[in-house]
C-alpha cells in the first residue's frame, strides 16, 4: 500500500517538529494509541510504535539464545586452545 492509501487519525499524527521539540508528548501519543505516524514534509516518513513487554522479553530470550548458542560454538571450536591455556595441556 502507497503513502497516497493511507488515513490517519490526527491523535496519531506528529510532525517532524513536534517530534524534535517535544518527544516526551509524541511518545505519550504512541503509549495511548500504540504508534504515531510522523510526517516530513506533509508525507508521513516514520512511525513510532509501542512496544509490548512480553515483545521485549521474547526478544531478549531470543537474543541470550543466540549468544549462547556462539558461546557453545566457540568453545567446541577453540576448546584445545583454552584448555591449554587456562590448564597447561592438562584436559579437564
Amino acid at each position: 500500500m502507497g503513502a497516497e492509501n493511507m488515513t490517519f487519525s490526527m491523535d496519531r499524527v506528529a510532525s517532524i517538529t513536534e517530534a524534535n521539540q517535544n518527544f516526551s508528548k509524541v511518545a505519550k501519543k504512541a503509549e495511548k494509541f500504540g504508534e504515531v505516524y510522523i510526517f516530513k514534509n506533509n508525507k508521513p516518513k516514520y512511525k513510532l510504535v509501542k512496544l509490548a513487554g512480553a515483545d521485549l522479553e521474547r526478544g531478549a530470550e531470543d537474543d541470550e539464545k543466540k549468544l549462547y548458542s556462539v558461546i557453545l560454538t566457540i568453545l567446541k571450536k577453540y576448546r584445545k586452545s583454552i584448555e591449554e591455556t587456562l590448564f597447561g595441556g592438562h584436559d579437564l
